[in-house]
């Protein structure tokens, strides 16, 4: 991805004083106002652990689940395709749309897609994605990225907004009102404008879905704007990609991740608007329905009996507004879509910990415990860093060979005590010489606000000879 790892992103980041006061301002809101909207609930606790075991059985029984829901889709009138990974996603995606002779698709908001780069895929191939949830037209117009599972233009301003809409929307279609102020309700009503020429046009719409329904074919999109009931219901050909950890079993197991979702993301009681469609129906909604069955990692992070509980996930962003790391480097420093605390342990699962960036994901916290605590599904994140550190460490790297031989050489010492006596002697000896602050960057940074403890004048061994005959 040309990624630097996270602790040069997140250098650059912090030093970015508009994007902390962004971020600070929009995350402590967002969680002051979700503690409210839960502390409402006096059953949020048995909530919670409902979730985590509707969650857990179905990772246990994902094979059953899956075929169960292919079949009810099928039988509904849709059709399932199946895909390993982005390539063959993309590849399905692009032939699809190709199939009905359009060249431009209206979006739903997906992570999903954002995953596979459908959207650079189909610019590739001729084919004009054009995004309809607020912040995402925001990211696309901007030619910028997500920043934020819910929030994707929680890094920009309104001011920044206003000068966005006013340089590029003439470009991809409608353009901006003239003298467009920077006050939310212009900004949405520009946006609203810009976007309504694109939903009567569209005959192709592409969505995820926060929920898949096994016994019944459902799948489930949740939103606040209505972009999502337009691009669902207004096309001829309705496309979603979703990760197939995002089947429930039944109707009785979706009651509860309603009650949760709403509260840990938008703070809300329910969502403006929750769209539901099981396969197709005539003179009603779209007549060709295609649901892509994403795996790309997923199977491999199922196989981890720890780290599986990211699969859990639904992707509320309640673990991103309340991480204190976070809230400092923001959404891009992760160089992933999926960004904060559940970026840090679901990224490296589906991608793997070969690059840079992905293995340092697993060490941009502070294990601190607040995502876990916040999480709707119990995801216990510090479990899984922890975890993943582990991986990494054992698959080497720089730091890490550096490390293991350290540990070899104190082992050798340590296991003899006479070499280790002579070395104790030696240190006390040259301490007036020894540096004030470690070498090397990252060490450096850290004794820069620690004092080295100073070596005594004998070692303690030599004191209790001479105090304890």
């Amino acid at each position: 991805m040309g990624m630097p790892s996270f602790p040069e992103a997140a250098r650059e980041a912090v030093g970015d004083t508009t994007l902390r006061a962004n971020l600070r301002h929009a995350t402590h809101t967002i969680r002051d106002k979700r503690a409210r909207a839960v502390a409402e609930l006096d059953d949020w606790a048995a909530l919670r652990e409902a979730g985590k075991r509707i969650k857990d059985d179905t990772l246990r029984h994902l094979d059953t689940y899956l075929v169960r829901l292919e079949a009810a889709v099928t039988a509904a009138g849709g059709t399932v395709h199946w895909a390993a990974d982005a390539a063959e996603a993309n590849r399905i995606v692009t032939a699809l749309v190709r199939a009905t002779g359009e060249t431009e698709v209206v979006k739903v908001k997906s992570m999903a897609t954002q995953e596979i780069g459908l959207n650079e895929h189909l610019e590739a191939e001729g084919i004009a994605a054009y995004e309809t949830d607020l912040a995402e037209l925001i990211v696309q117009l901007g030619e910028d990225r997500p920043s934020h599972i819910l929030v994707p233009a929680i890094h920009r301003n309104r001011a920044e907004i206003r000068d966005i809409f006013a340089e590029k929307m003439g470009s991809w279609g409608r353009p901006a009102p003239d003298g467009l102020s920077d006050t939310p309700a212009e900004l949405a009503e520009a946006a609203r404008l810009h976007l309504r020429e694109k939903f009567l046009r569209a005959k192709v719409g592409i969505s995820g879905a926060n929920f898949m329904v096994a016994e019944t074919g459902t799948l489930i999109v949740v939103e606040s704007e209505g972009n999502g009931r337009m691009c669902l219901t207004l096309p001829e050909t309705l496309i979603s990609v979703v990760g197939i950890e995002k089947v429930v079993p039944t109707w009785r197991d979706l009651e509860v991740f309603l009650q949760t979702l709403p509260r840990s993301s938008t703070a809300e009681r329910m969502n403006p608007y929750t769209s539901m469609w099981t396969g197709t129906t005539d003179e009603d909604g779209p007549s060709a329905f295609h649901l892509v069955l994403l795996d790309n990692g997923r199977t491999d992070a199922l196989a981890d009996e720890v780290g599986r509980q990211a699969l859990r996930c639904i992707r509320c962003s309640a673990c991103l507004n309340v991480c204190p790391v976070y809230e400092r480097a923001g959404g891009h420093a992760y160089g992933s879509v999926y960004p904060g605390p559940i970026g840090a342990i679901l990224t490296p699962q589906l991608r793997g910990t070969s690059s840079e960036i992905d293995a340092s994901l697993p060490y941009a916290s502070s294990l601190c415990g607040a995502c876990y605590e916040v999480c709707p599904v119990a995801i216990d994140i510090p479990e899984v860093l922890v975890h993943l550190r582990e991986r990494v460490a054992e698959e080497g790297g720089k730091g890490h060979r550096l490390e293991k031989a350290a540990i070899k050489a104190a082992s050798w010492v340590l296991d003899r005590p006479n070499t280790l006596a002579a070395v104790e002697r030696l240190a006390s000896a040259t301490r007036k010489v020894h540096p004030k602050r470690l070498p090397g960057p990252g060490a450096r940074q850290w004794s820069d606000h620690r004092d080295l403890p100073e070596l005594p004048a004998e070692p303690f061994r030599d004191w209790w000879r001479k105090n304890r005959p």
